[in-house]
């Protein structure tokens, strides 16, 4: 039987041609699909290193702030800094200037919306009214936020990274030099305070402290200012249940629990 007109020959010359055509046509399609992967994929990596270059907002540091979570138990930190303190230290103290800030910006519309690194960093916005108290309550919310952050059991913090090093290197003469500097700036704060690792906005290190619980984001009230990579607390409470006045000890033990894997995070995002 002949093949009917609506049933073209499989090898008839125009039959080869529509198949021809078809073959390209798909081609093309799949080609189009292709390159429309590989740009999605590429977005999708970008976007993946922008939000890795942002911390995320949380519950923590967003009006009305809270009290975050350890990120270890309260004993893990021992003999550096014992169970006792840290259960203190967090709850009480570090507590308290959740609650007193929460406090100040009850009512505040505007400054109430704020991020907690907005209010570090435009703390001189903030009402001469409050200003002090947001100044003293902000900051020991974030410091200590932070502080729990670069602290790591002993022997799970890992070592600074090749490019911190090389940047350590630069800016000190090496690691035992920078862990001096930075002993040095803890124990020459009088009173209550902080020392800091920073990363300045042309890209090198800088080593300095702050009174009370100001920090490097305050740009205008402190003399150390840039993105925060390292700091130790030296307010009395973060050590003196174990240590009493022994500040030097307690500074020196306080680099076994350093989480030199976060503080290598934070230098490569800032």
């Amino acid at each position: 039987m002949e093949p009917s007109e609506s049933e073209p020959n499989a090898t008839s010359p125009s039959n080869q041609s529509g198949l021809t055509r078809r073959t390209i046509l798909a081609g093309l399609g799949a080609s189009a699909l292709l390159s429309t992967a590989a740009a999605s994929s590429l977005m999708s990596r970008a976007q993946s290193a922008a939000q890795a270059l942002t911390p995320p907002t949380t519950k923590e540091n967003t009006m009305p702030f809270t009290l975050p979570n350890l990120p270890y138990a309260e004993n893990a930190l021992e003999p550096s800094i014992d169970q006792k303190t840290m259960n203190i230290h967090r709850t009480k103290h570090h507590q308290a200037y959740v609650d007193n800030l929460n406090k100040a910006l009850e009512g505040q519309a505007e400054y109430g919306k704020w991020t907690l690194d907005e209010i570090c960093t435009q703390i001189g916005s903030i009402p001469e009214t409050i200003r002090p108290v947001v100044r003293n309550n902000g900051g020991g919310h974030w410091n200590h936020s932070f502080f729990w952050q670069i602290m790591a059991p002993k022997g799970s913090g890992g070592a600074p990274s090749a490019e911190l090093t090389a940047a350590i290197d630069k800016a000190f003469g090496g690691l035992d030099a920078f862990k001096q500097a930075f002993a040095d700036a803890g124990m020459k704060r009088f009173g209550s305070g902080w020392a800091w690792l920073v990363k300045k906005g042309d890209g090198s290190l800088a080593i300095g402290s702050t009174p009370n619980q100001d920090n490097p984001l305050m740009k205008g009230f402190v003399d150390v200012v840039g993105r925060p990579l390292l700091a130790v607390d030296v307010w009395e409470h973060a050590y003196y249940l174990n240590y009493q006045n022994r500040r030097a000890d307690y500074l020196a033990a306080w680099w076994n629990v350093v989480n030199w894997n976060e503080v290598n995070t934070r230098f490569a995002q800032a």
